[in-house]
């Protein structure tokens, strides 16, 4: 990827952190839950769309490549969306491209990346995005991924930040490992986004997640509202986690 930039935000592991306890989760989410995300009257909505490209992903990554363009297409219904695609691959390799705002060029940086063996790196993901928001307001993360393979409470400190700023994380999992399902359902509690798991090669599932999360992302709860009411079942799932 020719405008591909390395993200810089390389993660460290180090000793655990305390597990803060319910108490205090609590209050945190209620101080979440008082931060609206707000795109403002003018402005396109922002997402940062993430993937795992692993060499388990391979075959979700092709049909990512077709489905992303759904996203666009939900959004434009309710006034555009600029998305950044992010990936991490091999040993160490993430990056990030410009922001782009039609289908077909996201799809081209897509098809250009091939997925290769490799750790997570879903801190640097985490990271980037809030680097990102503290310079323009992103309005969601999405992220589709099968594993994890990092501190949890790393991840958790982070996601915790993005919930402060009001950039939820929607978590979409392929598969069924329980320590990536752990995590992905933190980070997205944590964030105020939502979770959601599809079985590996279900692109319907797949497709409703991500129109869903494009809608949100472009007008709010409500466009995630106005589209649950058209029968939407990946909306349903992500509204019931939000409201």
């Amino acid at each position: 990827m020719s405008k591909d930039r390395p993200d810089t935000g390389v993660s460290k592991t180090g000793s655990a952190k305390p597990v803060a306890s319910r108490a205090e989760i609590d209050a945190f989410l209620a101080r979440v839950r008082e931060m609206a995300p707000v795109t403002l009257a003018g402005q396109r909505g922002r997402l940062v769309f993430a993937l795992d490209a692993t060499m388990s992903r391979q075959p979700t990554w092709d049909s990512a490549c077709q489905l992303q363009a759904q996203m666009f297409e939900e959004a434009a219904r309710i006034g555009g969306l600029d998305v950044q695609l992010v990936y991490f691959r091999g040993l160490g390799e993430c990056r990030a491209s410009d922001w782009v705002a039609q289908p077909e060029r996201l799809g081209a940086l897509m098809e250009r990346i091939d997925c290769r063996g490799g750790h997570t790196q879903l801190g640097r993901v985490l990271k980037h995005v809030r680097k990102e928001t503290s310079r323009r307001k992103v309005q969601a993360l999405v992220y589709v991924g099968d594993a994890m393979e990092e501190p949890i409470d790393d991840l958790c400190a982070v996601a915790g930040e993005l919930g402060l700023s009001g950039t939820p994380a929607f978590m979409f999992q392929e598969g069924s490992d329980p320590i990536a399902e752990n995590a992905f359902r933190e980070i997205a509690r944590l964030s105020r986004g939502a979770y959601g798991r599809f079985a590996p090669g279900a692109a319907q599932e797949l497709a409703e997640l991500l129109r869903a999360a494009a809608a949100y992302a472009a007008g709010g709860m409500k466009a995630l509202s106005d589209l649950s009411a058209r029968q939407s079942g990946g909306a349903q799932k992500l509204l019931r986690q939000m409201s």
